[in-house]
């Protein structure tokens, strides 16, 4: 739809226009009406042979089509100081959800971190609008990045432990690990292992990653009502040493916080059906979360399908439609006016 959101400025145009052809013409017959009368020569009076007459008619359309493609061109100009618009229709998207990457990093689930790894970036791939934040675990955590709807800074993030967790999928890889990259793995997790006689403390690992969504607190109550929150902790549920916190427990102070907490096993596809492996996903599911094998062929596809089904009410979709400016076609039209004009006029000049 055609419309104009300044149309004043038209009639402000054609009126100038108009009056500045109204001043040469009266200025044109001022000047002619002052010279003295005399006896003058016309034109057709030296163009009476054949190919002057053709010559002179000929001189006549190339002078009246250079004064329509500059009327057309003035009108084009006025239309365009109007400003055309159309209708632009959008849907604006807004996700209010906040989503935990709770990554288990112990010497059991190491050689399986890359898959893992493989996966949230994959799983980060889908989201518009939420902030993501990842968190490594052993017997005890630390923050790789916080909350943050940065995707640039997430992936390269991602795509640096990628990279290192790559030498340790297996003895033989470990073995030919150079000392600076054995020393860039250890950097890596740094602050995991700060307890003695203590690995892979699942429940401690889970609340650490919780107590990085605003508002959670100890208690389970959790502040911030306005963002939905999800943890997607990958773990092989092998536990050695004394817990403060026990699964279980962690996932019900998660869920009495309002945390849905999804799992994705880590560990050997030998291990898929093996106890700790059913007892997490039993947990898992009592406390409302999806449950995701890495064999699984379609795990990040389901898991990502999962949160937007559950949290579906945390997107907000407003469709709006609103004026803006199209100036493209009329710009462009202008444009092959002005050229047509000044061929014209330099033809009429030769």
């Amino acid at each position: 739809m055609l419309h104009w959101r300044w149309p004043w400025a038209i009639l402000i145009a054609v009126a100038a226009c108009a009056l500045i052809g109204l001043v040469v013409r009266a200025l044109d017959a001022h000047r002619h009406g002052a010279l003295p009368q005399a006896t003058v020569f016309d034109i057709d009076d030296d163009l009476r042979t054949d190919e002057g007459t053709r010559m002179l008619r000929l001189w006549r359309r190339w002078n009246r089509a250079a004064a329509v493609l500059a009327v057309l061109a003035l009108i084009t100009i006025a239309a365009l100081v109007g400003r055309p618009a159309r209708v632009a229709a959008e849907d604006e998207h807004s996700a209010n959800r906040d989503i935990v990457l709770c990554l288990d990093v112990s010497g059991s689930t190491l050689p399986y971190d890359q898959q893992v790894i493989a996966t949230y970036r994959t799983l980060i791939s889908h989201f518009k609008g939420e902030r993501i934040g990842l968190s490594i675990f052993n017997s005890t955590s630390r923050t790789v990045f916080p909350l943050t709807d940065d995707y640039a800074m997430a992936a390269r993030q991602l795509e640096h432990a990628d990279d290192l967790l790559r030498g340790v999928e297996t003895q033989d890889d470990i073995d030919k690990m150079s000392a600076q990259q054995y020393q860039q793995v250890s950097d890596w997790l740094a602050g995991t292992q700060n307890r003695k006689n203590a690995t892979s403390l699942i429940g401690d690992g889970l609340v650490s990653c919780a107590a990085m969504l605003p508002g959670f607190t100890y208690g389970g109550t959790q502040a911030d009502q306005s963002r939905d929150a999800s943890i997607v902790l990958a773990t092989d549920n092998v536990v050695s040493g004394t817990q403060t916190y026990t699964l279980a427990q962690a996932l019900d102070l998660t869920s009495k916080a309002g945390i849905t907490v999804d799992g994705l096993f880590s560990g050997p596809s030998q291990s898929d059906h093996d106890e700790a492996t059913e007892q997490m996903r039993t947990l898992i599911e009592q406390h409302h979360g999806t449950f995701l094998l890495q064999s699984d062929g379609d795990s990040v596809a389901d898991l990502v399908r999962a949160i937007d089904r559950r949290q579906i009410s945390a997107v907000d979709e407003v469709s709006q439609a609103d004026w803006t400016d199209a100036p493209g076609w009329w710009t462009l039209a202008i444009a092959v006016l002005l050229a047509g004009w000044l061929i014209v006029a330099w033809r009429l000049k030769r």
